[in-house]
């Protein structure tokens, strides 16, 4: 049997930061369509729907529904997450520490704040710390 050895490091005081829950986008014509039917199939109502600039977005299960025009929603479409994380502050000193570039500075979204980024690797990923509340009702909740 071959074992590969871990080259994982042990977590640092410092790198306190968690990912409490990562969406895969998914793209539709219309949310009042398409939510019924992701609704049955996730087995659960929408845990968020909201307005962004021109576009309309929901929240279900692990899915970011996200409904516009394609001029608003194609700048979507090569970003990876959004990753819901616990410290916007620490992500952002992480990101830069480990060669990763802001290519959208920290702006006030519906739920929270978020970011963009680039990490050293190449990869484009937002970055959102949500409101106390949400964090509460979606996250810790269903953990009970």
């Amino acid at each position: 049997m071959l074992l590969l050895e871990s080259k994982a490091r042990p977590a640092r005081p410092e790198e306190t930061m968690t990912i409490l829950k990562t969406y895969a986008r998914l793209f539709v014509s219309s949310l009042d369509e398409s939510l019924p039917f992701l609704e049955t199939l996730v087995g659960r109502p929408a845990d968020l729907r909201f307005s962004f600039a021109q576009s309309e977005l929901a929240a279900i299960g692990d899915l970011l529904v996200i409904a516009g025009p394609s001029e608003e929603t194609d700048s979507y479409r090569n970003v990876t997450g959004p990753f819901i994380v616990s410290d916007i502050n620490e992500v952002e000193a992480l990101l830069k520490q480990h060669g990763g570039v802001i290519t959208q500075p920290r702006t006030k979204v519906p739920t929270g704040i978020g970011l963009w980024a680039t990490h050293a690797d190449g990869a484009r990923v937002e970055y959102v710390q949500w409101l106390p509340e949400l964090v509460e009702r979606i996250i810790t909740h269903k953990a009970d």
